[in-house]
């Protein structure tokens, strides 16, 4: 099993005729990933790799039977694709778009809810079952197979410590990077919802960093639902309040959102916060009663 996406996912890539749209579904086709069409407006009845591309996300889906849709489109667009795959059926939208306008992440949120279609993103790396499927930019090659699941704000983070996984002979059940802006679609609260759910899944790895208050949400609903283990690690310890560290929604204002608030409410919790990622294994190896080794 899996979360979100597994290998029957068919997947439709808007703005596949772009340089990243082209780029990352060779390399999506390359790790195994079903991706049965692609969209670029005028371009229909083309190729890309191999993949036919239509005009519309309707017309793929009627066509190919698409059921999730990776988004690699300018910022001004992302909306518009969001909603546009929504309206055609796509029950998966992944958005890779960084820079999405705060109004229009509402605007697509609000949609996406009432259509009860799920998002990833936007701003984000998307998302990976490893050996079955990838959506998004995520290198396939760190990641190994396993019952470790991943959830993280921060996509650069996300591959340390799969890497840090890997190394220690922890694989991974599905891996999703969810976004640092401050409105996204799947939150922390999903994706741990997911993965208590999810029968591979023996353990959580939540990676959060300063900003607003997703971390502290997360920490409660894993007092109060969550039977398998967790292990997290916040970043921006050293972040200045009032300074906007990476992504949109990582700025300590009004004195919260701090690291500190953070991992007191993990801990709180009864989830072990780890000082730097390669403590990560070690911890997680202790939650499932593994020893240190």
């Amino acid at each position: 099993m899996s979360i979100f996406v597994d290998e029957t996912t068919r997947v439709c890539v808007q703005g596949i005729t772009g340089r990243d749209g082209s780029f990352h579904t060779e390399r999506m086709l390359a790790y195994g990933t079903n991706v049965v069409a692609g969209k670029t407006p005028g371009k229909g009845g083309e190729t890309v790799h191999g993949v036919p591309v239509f005009d519309s996300v309707e017309e793929a889906v009627g066509e190919t039977g698409a059921n999730a849709s990776v988004l690699f489109v300018p910022a001004r667009a992302a909306a518009g694709a969001a909603i546009e795959a929504a309206e055609a059926g796509v029950g998966l939208i992944v958005c890779i778009s960084e820079g999405v306008p705060t109004l229009d992440a509402a605007r697509v949120y609000r949609r996406l809810s009432d259509l009860g279609v799920r998002m990833i993103g936007p701003n984000c790396p998307g998302i990976i079952s490893p050996g079955k499927t990838k959506l998004g930019i995520m290198p396939g090659d760190i990641h190994t197979r396993g019952a470790v699941g991943v959830v993280s704000r921060s996509g650069t983070l996300t591959y340390e410590v799969v890497d840090q996984l890997r190394r220690d002979g922890q694989g991974q059940s599905s891996v999703l990077g969810i976004g640092g802006d401050p409105i996204i679609g799947t939150n922390f609260i999903d994706a741990l919802s997911a993965f208590e759910h999810d029968g591979e899944t023996e353990a959580v790895v939540l990676i959060g960093e300063i900003g607003g208050t997703d971390e502290e949400q997360a920490a409660e609903f894993v007092r109060e639902h969550m039977t398998k283990p967790v292990v997290g690690f916040i970043a921006g310890r050293t972040a200045p309040p009032g300074k906007r560290m990476g992504h949109a929604g990582a700025i300590i204002a009004g004195g919260r959102g701090t690291a500190q608030e953070k991992i007191e409410a993990l801990s709180g919790a009864g989830i072990p916060v780890a000082d730097r990622p390669s403590e990560i294994p070690g911890l997680l190896r202790r939650s499932l009663g593994r020893g240190h080794d």
